[in-house]
């Protein structure tokens, strides 16, 4: 049993993946590159360190890695008040709260982008932490944000609860097991494969769903 829940914030409670498709795709482009749209979506999740490379390959990371994540940065901003919380994320978050768990919104995002989601969610008056790209070295699919998350709170033992592959797969290298949604546009059948053990089609269904579960009680 847990005593931590662990929410990523971009894609799971915030409905920014197609926004940061777009973003990465213009930074690209500014550097006459023009990687398919999908193959981008596909490594949303990623941290902007991992995605360059996941994306056009080690030599570009050397020769732009820094610049693309710049280029990302001023494409994306502009697209900030367009983004809105999923249905749902203010209800859950307060009802996970309610059960006893430690409640972390983890996210390796700018820490300015990061406290406009805050905001857009209340979630400073109800999580006990959260995190940003300050408090990690390295981004998913590694494990890092996980591990933070569950530092920050002194967690013994948390559930994930996100959008992506690489959610999954950053929580299963700590052994913490992952409840995902499909906001992130991922199917059930990747999220499984990924270690994703439940799979919900949003976040008012996995709400519905949360008596019988890891999120039915803490052992705090």
């Amino acid at each position: 049993m847990a005593d931590t829940a662990i929410f990523d914030v971009d894609g799971t409670l915030v409905d920014t993946n197609y926004q940061h498709a777009l973003a990465w795709y213009r930074a690209f482009r500014r550097y006459d590159i023009t990687p398919a749209v999908w193959r981008i979506h596909r490594a949303i999740g990623m941290g902007g360190d991992n995605l360059v490379t996941a994306i056009a390959g080690e030599d570009v990371e050397k020769a732009h890695g820094d610049e693309l994540r710049a280029a990302w940065t001023e494409e994306f901003e502009p697209m900030l008040d367009e983004i809105q919380p999923f249905e749902g994320a203010r209800a859950l978050i307060d009802e996970v709260a309610s059960r006893g768990f430690r409640l972390v919104l983890a996210s390796s995002g700018q820490k300015a982008h990061v406290e406009h989601f805050l905001d857009l969610l209340g979630g400073r008056e109800v999580a006990d932490a959260w995190t940003t790209s300050d408090d990690v070295d390295a981004t998913k699919p590694q494990p890092d944000l996980v591990g933070v998350a569950l530092q920050k709170v002194d967690g013994a033992s948390g559930v994930m609860i996100g959008d992506s592959v690489w959610d999954a797969v950053a929580a299963g290298k700590l052994d913490v097991p992952t409840i995902a949604v499909r906001t992130g546009g991922f199917s059930e059948a990747e999220l499984r494969e990924a270690g994703a053990f439940r799979v919900y089609e949003s976040l008012v269904e996995l709400h519905e769903n949360l008596d019988g579960g890891p999120l039915a009680r803490s052992t705090r």
